[in-house]
């Protein structure tokens, strides 16, 4: 994948109030979940198998970040799940006794032990059957813990493997409870568009805000392109059209649409604030490079606008994973093809400023913050099929320290070096969780 294919691809488109005292814990994650109250002891990474790379399968890897552990930096352990299934995002459960991690590809959903010996967590459940218990969703992708309860996102469907697709609900033992399909122009299931917004029923991300009974959910495009080599993508008219714009708001507690906003462009990640009076969410469009803000207005209504550029959209810098700081004044946002990260004042969430970046690597995907803002982490992989080739496809994570100013450099694991994989999405663990 370069610059040149990205432009193509671009050009197709024109929770609750918790104190901030508490420590290290990535601050996108669900607010029903306990938070770790000290640094965070280990970096867990999904990884997706490359063949002849090892093993060749996608694995759970541990890497140990205690600060006077004589191993920090390293990996400590690998769980190696049985083939290569486009390894890509998970969420621990509500009581975070358990990581769910799904495959994009073949649908299995793997169920880790992280509680037993949070150093080495094991393969505690496959569940195997999600496309027949859904009813047809494919493409396991957020995972978002409720009490009791996983709500996950589907990118597409077994019909036509495009777009269209589904929040699965499942409980804590891995027994499938419902399904609610997204609305499309079609069948608006009760929810009404906005500014111009088109319903296209596809899926990506899930983020909720406990106390205004909101949750939202983003878009990307469905199995028949996230599987498909990238320039044979480029070349396919029909492709280029099969990407989200949308974005949708829920009842949290009844899942039911209310809104669909016209957000254009692909949004991925969504990540509210942490303040008691915060009543907001910001998202980034893959294809457009804008930082959007999705609010509730002053007569209590939600909308949405593109607040910021994220670089200069027109050389497709590609914004993938934020990360919101846990006092709800900075936002960290990657952008994958220019391998930067970049961090904005949001301190007015309605006119966010550009105050830092910083190149990465020669590609970078995902972030993780600590909940005190003092560490960053980063991983590399997007996709299988869309990676960068060559010496370009850089596989690592990397730990920075933050003092308000700089990013300097604590560790670098490289994961091609390890014979490990493509590093994706990364979580932390502590065994003073569970003592």
């Amino acid at each position: 994948m370069n610059r040149r294919e990205f432009g193509l691809l671009s050009a197709t488109w024109l929770a609750a109030g918790l104190p901030t005292g508490l420590r290290a814990d990535e601050t996108c994650q669900s607010p029903y979940m306990p938070k770790i109250t000290g640094h965070e002891e280990f970096v867990y990474v999904w990884t997706l198998g490359v063949e002849g790379m090892g093993d060749g399968q996608d694995k759970l890897v541990t890497v140990d970040v205690r600060p006077n552990s004589p191993t920090k930096g390293t990996v400590i352990n690998s769980v190696s799940v049985g083939g290569r299934n486009e390894a890509h995002h998970g969420g621990f459960s509500a009581d975070r006794r358990y990581f769910w991690a799904g495959g994009l590809d073949t649908n299995r959903i793997f169920i880790f032990d992280v509680h037993s010996d949070p150093s080495q967590p094991r393969l505690h459940k496959t569940i195997e059957t999600f496309v027949e218990d859904s009813g047809g969703v494919v493409g396991p992708h957020t995972f978002f813990a409720l009490p009791g309860r996983m709500l996950i996102t589907g990118l597409s469907n077994s019909d036509d493997h495009g777009g269209r697709t589904a929040l699965v609900e499942y409980n804590d033992d891995g027994d499938y409870l419902a399904t609610y399909w997204m609305p499309t122009a079609d069948d608006m299931r009760g929810a009404v568009a906005v500014d111009g917004a088109v319903a296209d029923g596809y899926g990506y991300d899930i983020r909720a805000l406990i106390r205004k009974n909101i949750m939202l959910t983003s878009s990307f495009t469905g199995w028949s392109n996230y599987m498909m080599d990238f320039g044979q993508m480029l070349q396919d008219p029909e492709a280029m059209q099969r990407f989200g714009n949308t974005i949708v708001q829920w009842d949290l507690h009844t899942r039911q649409p209310r809104k669909v906003f016209n957000v254009p462009g692909a949004p991925l990640e969504i990540r509210f604030p942490w303040g008691s009076n915060a009543n907001y969410a910001f998202s980034s469009t893959a294809l457009t490079s804008q930082l959007w803000l999705i609010y509730e207005d002053d007569a209590g209504e939600w909308q949405a606008k593109a607040v910021a550029d994220i670089g200069n959209p027109a050389d497709i810098p590609l914004p993938v994973d934020i990360s919101i700081a846990a006092d709800d004044q900075t936002l960290w946002v990657n952008s994958f093809m220019d391998g930067k990260t970049r961090l904005f004042d949001v301190s007015d969430p309605h006119n966010p400023k550009q105050v830092y970046e910083k190149v990465i690597g020669p590609q970078v995907n995902m972030v993780s913050q600590s909940w005190d803002g003092q560490r960053v982490y980063f991983t590399s992989s997007l996709l299988a099929n869309w990676d960068k080739k060559g010496e370009d496809n850089a596989q690592y994570l990397k730990a920075y320290s933050w003092d308000g100013n700089e990013l300097v450099e604590d560790f670098e694991i490289d994961f091609n070096a390890l014979n490990l994989g493509r590093a994706h999405i990364m979580r932390f663990g502590s065994a003073a969780l569970y003592a």
